[in-house]
């Protein structure tokens, strides 16, 4: 169910979960077997977490039946995987409060002006949250939110505007090709003439920079003028020390992600430094109907693994069943064998004739 009043959407569902990583992704499709519909919200642009964002194309060689995929390789599978169940994504945005409500029920309120109320919140958030890497600027804090960003909600939001993007990686790269059609002028502001993003991504950029349809700026960006929070302009600062004041309204700053517990530490569970207590039967928190699955999560003997986060999304499945369905009585099914699996998975009958 979705309603919108003003600016605000409100949601309900059976599942919240906060974080869609592996593990994250994998807990839709546990929940997904059990009837349980699923929403998620991550900080990121896409699904993924640290495997897209960090790593995509890394090998990664302790996954089950793979002797090597990539990070990349495993989030598309995953989201293959989990296609069937149609799960809802907020992305780009972050879990800011939790509300227990009077029926038992939680709300869960993202920084977007989102609220998703839920029978059960699956915290799945690895280390914590990606927050963006700030540059060291006087005053930039006065200017967040209306003219500094460090990442792209609504596309539209950015239209006509005069727009300095900073940084070399993906982000920065793809948001000066999306961009760029909407805009009214884009310059690239990197400290070098290398960049870390795929290299299409840079040949397309360099064809834009050719065409004068983008700048590229070979600088540091120093100092940010305007009467806050509009912004006039910045300041740029050449290899050379030469020190020029470029016009812009808008500045985009990609300089990376670090990881931090951030709004999670608040959401009033037991915190032991900075990992969230489990127990191994259910992988439930301090707090009923919470639960914390991979990374995030700590108990005796815990491994940070991918593997060991699919088989903590698979307990934390069946217990979240009888919050989920108080009345119904949990019956185990194998995939391999269940008719009732097959049709939520769409397995047909040649599919079952052709792996046999």
């Amino acid at each position: 169910m979705t309603q919108i009043h003003k600016d605000k959407k409100i949601f309900e569902t059976d599942a919240v979960i906060v974080g869609a990583g592996p593990v994250g992704l994998f807990a839709v499709f546990e929940l997904g077997l059990l009837d349980i519909k699923a929403h998620l919200i991550d900080i990121l642009s896409r699904p993924g977490g640290q495997c897209t964002e960090l790593y995509p194309e890394k090998p990664i060689y302790d996954i089950p039946a793979y002797p090597v995929i990539t990070g990349q390789e495993l989030t598309d599978r995953l989201m293959e995987q989990i296609k069937p169940f149609n799960p809802v994504f907020h992305l780009g945005q972050m879990a800011v409060a939790v509300e227990e409500l009077a029926d038992g029920r939680w709300k869960v309120t993202t920084d977007d002006d989102t609220e998703i109320t839920a029978k059960v919140i699956i915290i799945a958030a690895g280390g914590g949250s990606f927050m963006p890497k700030k540059p060291n600027l006087a005053n930039l804090e006065s200017y967040e939110g209306k003219s500094v960003f460090y990442a792209v909600r609504r596309m539209e939001e950015f239209r006509g505007k005069n727009i300095v993007i900073a940084g070399g990686g993906d982000s920065a790269l793809d948001w000066t090709l999306n961009l760029q059609p909407l805009a009214h002028s884009v310059t690239l502001v990197h400290r070098r003439d290398e960049f870390r993003a795929a290299p299409d991504s840079v040949n397309k950029m360099r064809e834009l920079v050719a065409q004068g349809k983008v700048t590229l700026k070979i600088a540091d960006i120093t100092e940010l003028h305007g009467d806050a929070p509009l912004l006039s302009g910045v300041t740029l600062k050449s290899k050379d020390g030469t020190l020029e004041t470029y016009g812009c309204d808008t500045l985009l700053a990609f300089y990376g992600l670090t990881m931090k517990l951030g709004p999670i530490a608040d959401f009033g569970l037991n915190v032991h430094e900075n990992l969230i207590p489990v127990d191994t039967e259910k992988f439930e928190t301090s707090c009923p109907r919470i639960f914390a699955i991979g990374d995030i999560n700590s108990y005796p003997g815990k491994l940070k693994l991918i593997l060991s986060g699919f088989h903590e999304a698979a307990l934390m499945a069946h217990a979240a069943f009888r919050y989920v369905y108080p009345d119904k009585k949990l019956r185990f099914q194998y995939t391999t064998s269940s008719s009732d699996l097959h049709v939520k998975l769409g397995v047909d009958k040649q599919d079952k004739e052709d792996a046999a």
